[in-house]
């Protein structure tokens, strides 16, 4: 084997692993970052000899809903939307002009058509011209889309507003084989609207901010190119 062809394989064979390495880990979102809970101060010196010690006492009833900033919620995705869509258009317009032959010092001009004995009374021409067009125009289009997205994601609270509603937000990073597939998920939940297994359907969360994508060969696979892009776009003047 030549040094050319032991060259060729080495840069193919990097080629290969750098392909390969394309599906790497899933990426975090800093805006769907889990917000943390505030660290607990420590607890006071107790005084020795007391029944009852600060700092060491035991809740024997708590209720299990979010309502602390770090507290867990579990969103329940139930997203379902239907959308139809008709248009159609239909234009006509037609419009005619007379322009008659002018006086022009006294007199209406008159001239031959070339080639033609300019004397003849057959052949004499004037500036009297008639004008006509007509258009017409007629389109339609119809549009339709139908999108389903069910699931749990469980999200952390990120703030607690003065009114008591929380500000939610979280993401589900899975990597299954080929790509990478998240579900992000940010609103503001009613504490009231929380069940009592400390979830709340989707649909009950405000301001919401549902986002399901992927990345990876599938993903790629079903775009289209930039050429393709082009021709579907509305800069294609046909």
């Amino acid at each position: 084997m030549t040094r050319f062809a032991i060259l060729r394989s080495a840069a193919l064979a990097a080629l290969l692993v750098l392909v390969s390495a394309c599906n790497s880990a899933p990426k975090r979102d800093a805006a769907y970052a889990p917000m943390l809970p505030a660290a607990r101060p420590a607890p006071p010196q107790a005084v020795s000899g007391a029944i009852y010690q600060s700092g060491y006492d035991v809740a024997l009833f708590e209720d299990v809903r979010a309502r602390r900033i770090g507290d867990l919620l579990t969103i329940r995705l139930i997203e379902a939307t239907n959308a139809q869509k008709s248009a159609s258009t239909k234009t006509g317009k037609t419009s005619s002009a007379t322009i008659e032959n002018p006086t022009i010092l006294g007199t209406t001009p008159q001239f031959g058509l070339p080639g033609v004995l300019p004397l003849a009374s057959t052949s004499n021409n004037t500036l009297e011209t008639t004008v006509s067009s007509a258009n017409d125009f007629e389109g339609s289009g119809d549009s339709s889309q139908s999108n389903k997205l069910s699931g749990d994601l469980t999200v952390t609270v990120a703030d607690v507003l003065p009114n008591g509603n929380l500000i939610v937000r979280g993401e589900k990073r899975l990597n299954l084989n080929e790509g990478n597939e998240y579900v992000k998920l940010s609103g503001i939940v009613r504490p009231i609207d929380i069940r009592a297994d400390n979830s709340v359907l989707s649909t009950k969360v405000a301001d919401a901010t549902i986002i399901y994508a992927g990345d990876g060969a599938p993903a790629d696979a079903s775009k289209l190119g930039w050429i393709s892009r082009f021709f579907v776009s509305a800069l294609f003047p046909f």
